[in-house]
Formats: structure tokens, sequence, C-alpha cells
């Protein structure tokens, strides 16, 4: 029976001596515990149907074979959006990072990552709802770099101010307040720059935000 004191993780990983050794690890650290392993997102799916429980974390590879880490985490945002998704990966490519960061990753790891540095990891997204090394840290602020500017979209005026005070540490409710508007229109708003920008999360919001020069820091 799963502790109720525990955090619970599952592995998406093709490699299984990595993903059994990735387990006992997990195991080490008292506040979580593996409740399934999958080869792939199709397993992944599987297993998210057929169980009873589902995790708190779900420590994903990319480059898998049937359905890879990219198409699981898109499924993943769509379908299960409470669960904390965190890349562990041996890709360091920036463009890569950045992308899954955008798709809803609460963070990004290399496999070679300390033992220590993952059970902070794992704590800290339990407690913040995300972690970003100092490589994910790094790659958004070179993203942000003079040169790296995308083509700025013609918003209308609701948007921007929206736009500037989700950038903000407001919730949405507290922003529909200030802006005087109901939180379903806030919504819209949100939805509304999601689709424009081709992003999925609050983060991609912040990202546009810094290099069209909408808000500064």
């Amino acid at each position: 029976m799963t502790n109720a004191h525990k955090h619970t993780i599952a592995i998406v990983d093709d490699h299984l001596l990595f993903a059994s050794s990735l387990e006992k690890l997990i195991h080490s650290f008292p506040e979580f515990e593996v409740l399934f392993k999958a080869r792939n997102g199709v397993e992944l799916q599987r297993e998210l149907k057929a169980g009873d429980h589902v995790p708190d974390i779900i420590l994903l590879d990319l480059n898998m074979p049937v359905m890879n880490g990219q198409e699981t985490l898109s499924w993943l945002t769509e379908i299960h959006p409470g669960i904390k998704v965190l890349v562990l990966s041996m890709e360091d490519d920036e463009r890569t990072i950045l992308k899954m960061i955008r798709e809803g990753a609460k963070g990004y790891f290399l496999k070679d990552i300390h033992p220590n540095d993952l059970k902070e990891a794992l704590l800290e997204v339990m407690d913040k709802g995300y972690y970003y090394s100092a490589k994910v840290t790094s790659t958004m602020v070179h993203a942000l770099q003079p040169g790296s500017k995308s083509q700025p979209l013609n918003l209308k005026e609701n948007e921007r101010t929206f736009l500037q005070l989700a950038c903000s540490e407001m919730t949405y409710k507290e922003i529909a307040d200030v802006m005087n508007l109901s939180p379903k229109t806030i919504d819209g708003y949100r939805q509304e720059l999601f689709n424009k920008l081709n992003i999925k999360n609050r983060v991609g919001l912040v990202i546009y935000a810094l290099k069209n020069n909408i808000i500064e820091i």
C-alpha cells in the first residue's frame, strides 16, 4: 500500500537499467517512492488509465520509441495538467530545453545529475511547483539576449495589460479583480495569448514579454 506520507513518482524511460537504478535511488529518499515504471508514452497512458493512483511527479525521458518524450509531455499537459513533469535527458540543446519548458515541463535535468541535486529538485517541485536548474536558468537568460527577439504581435490594450500582470506573482483571480473583469474573461485572454504565441504555460508568457520589452527586469 502507498505510504500516505510519501510523494509518488513514475519513471518513463526505455533504458531499463537506468530506470531500475533511478528507482532504487528514489526509494533511498524517505520522502518519495516510485509508483510504477513505463518504457514510453503509450505504456504510461495505459498505467494511468488502469491505475488507482496518479503520481505526483513524472520523470520523463525524451528519446523513446513508440511515443517520445515531447509527445508524452503534450498529452500529459492536456489530459493530466496536475502532474508535475520533470524531463531527465542526455540532451542539453538549448532549443530542446526551452521547448520542453514551454510545453509544460516543471524542470529539465541531465541524466548525470548528482543524487543530492535530484532529491533537492524533487522536494522543491513538490513545494513550489517547479525547479529550474542552473542549466535551465542559463538557457532562459540566453534566450532573452539581444538578437533573440521574436516577432512582436499587435496586442490589444487589454491583452497587453493582462500580459504585464501575468508576469507578476498575482494569481489569475487577482488579475481579474485588478482589471475589473470576470475570471472567465481573464481565462479567455490567457488562452488567446497561448494560441497566438504558441505556448502552453505562464513561463512562456514571461519569456515573450521580456524578449519584446513588454516588461523589464
